[in-house]
């Protein structure tokens, strides 16, 4: 059949089970949506208030149900506004395809109206990138993008569409989408002996779990392994979820915020089993210092990390699900010992905690959430403190639960992920934890949850200031608060409501449950609820820069 190079766009997503876009039209992309109005019925389009946020938007959705997320963007700045969504997904490798319009084939190169050379910007922080100037190209690429985004090590791909591409018309020929081939194990039988035997040798062996578990449908065979051999697990922050927060065995988050138990427990330990993580600067601190007495067995997909931050010496390559299957069969069951009493000791003595008193506390806050909600919340945050408190204070008990910027750290991120989140989830309630500075960079995406009528829940826990440069500063560069108060006197119940929003503002702990139990049972808008906290109110524990983990700073 004959097709527009924009037909052939929407017939190549139809292909792919895309039933939802996120995006924001232009002028390179006026065929691309004149093609989507006619399948309206098939695709949703998401129009956001920003590309950011649509960008955003694509990633919440793709973290929280495991498909692709899609946005869609025209050339030049509406290109460069996804740069950091697409940022944000390449470093916590989260399956994304970004579209672009871009200037007529006869435009390239000469510094025309909205003319951005968007593969070139993009080709650090993706998996890969496409520039279309053939249509007889744009249906393979376009399926190439889907299959490179989720196969593997997931990640952002961008295809870039001149707009007579866009125009042109081509034969079309239908195809069933390539299926993922299964990632292999690419270390020898020996490699995976050897490290099994490592395993049953060890006296003080801990499990750190990341993002990768969750992405590689491991979670299951983590908790086998785990439970099999009574061996403590700890989590980054991208792997909260991968292993219940309830769980006996799990003693917390790892690293600069990380849990007493887990920082001693990685610096006592002998052996050291790492899954899906690349052993980020916020875990690992002082790389020297780092699981002194340990030897490491690293499972990844990704050869690449393997000796990148900490040398170990049992790299596992390959499919995380099979060779932690392997390992399970490798190794003998134990009862709990000398080294699984004394982490349970330490859990029942250094509890994250915070002051309780009749002062609103943040940590209370997300305490709260998580009992309202029976803890079955999915729960975005921003970043910063609000990220931190949400990551210890609300229990995740499954992959997908807790969706947050850890790589790139990206504020603004969360209203818009939450949005893709509710949308990918319509039957869940999705969560905000937000800080007030955040919140400001993408506010305008009130605006898109109030026209889709989503019941999302923004919770601002607002300190009026920049909350963790503030106590760095305080903590770290003797209190000289150098551009972190941020007091603008923002009524942000007034905004929400402006936006047509429920807005509720909180300042006390005994309305807290109030307040959360009416976001709750909002169905058809969002409520912002303004928690008003204060300023000096600090994430503990920290670990000071440059010291090793085992060194924290309770308060």
């Amino acid at each position: 059949m004959k097709l527009t190079g924009a037909e052939i766009i929407i017939q190549c997503l139809l292909e792919q089970g895309v039933d939802t876009i996120f995006g924001f039209p232009g002028g390179a992309v006026l065929y691309i949506y004149d093609a989507l109005y006619k399948v309206q019925d098939k695709i949703r389009h998401i129009l956001t208030s920003h590309e950011q946020g649509a960008a955003h938007a694509a990633d919440g959705y793709a973290r929280s149900t495991g498909k692709v997320g899609v946005c869609l963007a025209t050339s030049g700045p509406g290109a460069t506004n996804l740069v950091t969504g697409i940022a944000t997904a390449y470093m916590d490798s989260v399956p994304v395809v970004a579209i672009t319009g871009q200037v007529a084939t006869s435009l390239l190169g000469k510094d025309s109206f909205q003319e951005v050379d968007i593969t070139g910007i993009t080709m650090p922080i993706t998996k890969h990138n496409y520039i279309v100037k053939d249509i007889n190209k744009l249906a393979d690429i376009m399926r190439d993008a889907f299959y490179i985004a989720k196969s593997g090590r997931p990640g952002p791909v961008l295809v870039d569409v001149c707009k007579d591409v866009t125009a042109a018309v081509t034969d079309y020929e239908p195809k069933t989408p390539k299926e993922i081939a299964p990632v292999p194990v690419e270390s020898s039988e020996e490699e995976i002996n050897a490290a099994a035997e490592r395993i049953r040798k060890a006296q003080r062996p801990i499990i750190l779990a990341g993002g990768g578990v969750s992405i590689a449908n491991a979670v299951e065979e983590l908790r086998l392994l785990a439970e099999k051999l009574r061996i403590p697990v700890t989590t980054t922050l991208m792997g909260l979820g991968a292993f219940s927060s309830t769980h006996e065995l799990f003693t917390g988050m790892v690293g600069m915020h990380g849990t007493r138990t887990s920082n001693m427990a990685i610096n006592e330990s002998d052996l050291l089993i790492a899954v899906g993580t690349r052993f980020s600067d916020r875990v690992v601190s002082n790389v020297r210092r780092f699981a002194p007495n340990a030897d490491i067995i690293h499972i990844d997909i990704d050869p690449a990390e393997i000796n990148k931050n900490v040398n170990v010496q049992y790299p596992l390559i390959g499919n995380i699900k099979i060779i932690l299957k392997k390992l399970i069969d490798l190794t003998d069951s134990r009862e709990d010992n000398e080294w699984t009493e004394k982490i349970y000791k330490w859990k029942a003595t250094y509890p994250v905690k915070y002051r309780k008193d009749n002062v609103l506390r943040p940590q209370y806050i997300v305490e709260r959430f998580y009992e309202l909600t029976k803890g079955e919340a999915i729960i975005t945050t921003e970043v910063g403190q609000n990220q931190l408190w949400a990551a210890q204070f609300y229990k995740y008990s499954r992959p997908r639960q807790f969706i947050s910027s850890g790589g790139l750290g990206t504020m603004g991120f969360g209203l818009g992920a939450s949005i893709g989140a509710q949308i990918g989830n319509p039957d869940k309630k999705v969560i905000n934890i937000a800080g007030d500075g955040s919140f400001r960079m993408n506010c305008n995406e009130l605006a898109t949850a109030v026209e889709y009528r989503l019941p999302v829940i923004v919770a601002i826990l607002n300190n009026r200031a920049l909350g963790m440069v503030r106590q760095w500063q305080n903590l770290f560069y003797d209190s000289r608060y150098s551009s972190t108060t941020i007091d603008r006197g923002t009524n942000f119940v007034a905004l929400a409501e402006a936006f047509g929003a429920m807005g509720i503002n909180v300042t006390k702990p005994e309305e807290v449950d109030d307040a959360i139990t009416r976001a709750l049972a909002s169905t058809d808008r969002p409520v912002l609820i303004n928690f008003e906290i204060d300023k000096d109110e600090k994430v503990f524990p920290i670990v000071p820069p440059g010291a090793p983990i085992s060194e924290l700073i309770d308060e």
